[in-house]
């Protein structure tokens, strides 16, 4: 199996210091979700790319109307297994990724990966789509883009029962650097270790 490149920070100039002090959106209040949303909000903007979060098909059973202007939903159920969180268009290429998120600084418990979404990575990648998933480390302030071909190999051996080591995640995955905008640039790591032939998804 190819090693994959680890990270694409560039190497700082010389005799300039640099603080360490890492960007962390967490200590700006946001949860992964909401960063991933607001990056995909900056591309949307900046013309770069088109991802968007995918809706989870919901049937309403029962509406409350306790004002004719204010409708509540007090029973509902999914109507369908989500598969992916998002999905869209770069340059051409669709894409297709679910995020993830741990407190757990050793592993990624693999409970949070569903059969049904594992198959649905593997037919993206049949049909030479960009599949991955991005995987946030909260207490080690670190996340990674895992190539979906690296998670469904370890989903086959491990079932989806243990947890997937930090170690394997480095290995075989790419550190992503924390921006201030966007805020979990992936689309950089696509340019740079996939849309240039140098790695497979």
């Amino acid at each position: 199996m190819v090693n994959y490149p680890h990270n694409l920070v560039r190497k700082p100039f010389p005799n300039v210091r640099q603080e360490k002090k890492k960007t962390d959106f967490a200590n700006r209040g946001m949860s992964f979700e909401a960063a991933i949303n607001q990056t995909n909000d900056y591309y949307l903007a900046h013309q770069m790319a088109v991802i968007h979060k995918k809706p989870t098909p919901v049937q309403i059973v029962k509406v409350d109307y306790p004002r004719r202007s204010r409708a509540k939903i007090v029973e509902a159920y999914f109507r369908q297994a989500s598969t992916t969180d998002y999905s869209g268009v770069y340059k051409g290429h669709y894409i297709d990724f679910e995020a993830k998120e741990t407190r757990q600084k050793t592993a990624m418990p693999m409970k949070n990966f569903h059969a049904h979404q594992v198959e649905h990575m593997s037919q993206v990648l049949k049909q030479d789509g960009i599949c991955f998933v991005l995987l946030h480390f909260s207490n080690l302030k670190e996340t990674y883009l895992l190539p979906a071909k690296a998670l469904i190999d370890f989903y086959q051996i491990d079932h989806g029962s243990k947890s997937m080591p930090l170690h394997y995640i480095k290995k075989e995955g790419i550190k992503i650097k924390e921006n201030a905008y966007p805020q979990v640039p992936y689309l950089d790591v696509i340019d740079y270790h996939f849309l240039n032939g140098s790695k497979e998804l």
